[in-house]
């Protein structure tokens, strides 16, 4: 599982970005996703969004959760089950 943060300084391309994350994975704030996604996948993902982005300006994270990092996870504040974290990490 990845977890995908971006910081887009375009709201034209911010927006493609995030129409184009909600293919991989769940939105659990406006900039983070949850995506249970194949290395192959999370490689095709990089290749279509450094299409969009602009490399001098806009920034975008991904960060591996291994299924051990999971169990470790957890939350404080309101519940929002995705279905891909049983917790989130703040």
């Amino acid at each position: 599982m990845y977890i995908i943060t971006y910081d887009i300084v375009e709201d034209k391309r911010r927006c493609r970005v995030h129409k184009l994350l909600k293919d991989y994975g769940h939105r659990v704030q406006y900039s983070v996703f949850e995506t249970d996604i194949t290395e192959k996948e999370l490689a095709y993902l990089i290749k279509k969004l450094k299409t969009i982005i602009n490399i001098e300006t806009d920034n975008i994270n991904f960060y591996f959760s291994c299924r051990n990092c999971e169990a470790k996870a957890s939350q404080i504040g309101k519940s929002r089950k995705t279905g891909y974290l049983s917790a989130y990490v703040i």
